[in-house]
């Protein structure tokens, strides 16, 4: 065998540009399809994300729409109530895949603090006369609910998108002042 043939193949192949762009496409191709599975999955999560916020949002509407604010406290004096931010939560496209989170929903005496946050004084067994326990001795606590849910997120493509690295469990909390 002719030694002297396999350096004048290589000196061909090398020259040879030929099947360069498809190899150029490919890699390219592969990165745009990485970088679109991304974005399906996290936009699945940030969709669902929102559909769990507005439904426990629309779970303490339900609650403040079944229950007579005049008769408190709604845990204890609305029948209606579990079922009817049951029904409100899963009203969304996720159904009953989105929860009440355990002990929810619950009620209790809140006021304002200082920085504007609202801070349990009290459960609803015993209102206190005031809020003087976050400083405000002038002002009267309010009777808030509050519903809680939870939603286990399945990213699409988990092995090969960040998706997998989301929080598996979505969580939110809704607060409406019943008095």
């Amino acid at each position: 065998m002719d030694r002297s043939f396999i350096p004048q193949a290589l000196r061909r192949l090398a020259g040879d540009e030929r099947g360069l762009a498809s190899i150029e496409f490919a890699l390219t191709v592969g990165f745009i399809v990485i970088a679109m599975l991304n974005t399906v999955d996290i936009a699945k999560y940030l969709h669902q994300r929102m559909q769990v916020e507005n439904a426990t949002q629309m779970g303490a509407q339900a609650a403040y729409e079944a229950c007579d604010t005049s008769v408190l406290p709604a845990t204890t004096k609305c029948t209606g109530l579990s079922s009817a931010v049951s029904t409100a939560i899963q009203s969304t496209s996720l159904g009953t895949a989105i929860q009440l989170k355990s002990g929810s929903p619950a009620e209790g005496y809140y006021c304002l603090n200082g920085s504007n946050e609202l801070v349990k004084v009290s459960e609803v067994s015993s209102k206190p006369a005031d809020c003087s326990a976050v400083g405000s001795a002038s002002v009267e606590p309010g009777d808030y609910i509050k519903v809680e849910t939870s939603y286990t997120f399945k990213p699409i493509f988990p092995g090969i998108s960040v998706g997998g690295m989301l929080p598996s469990t979505i969580t939110a909390s809704a607060m409406m002042r019943m008095q």
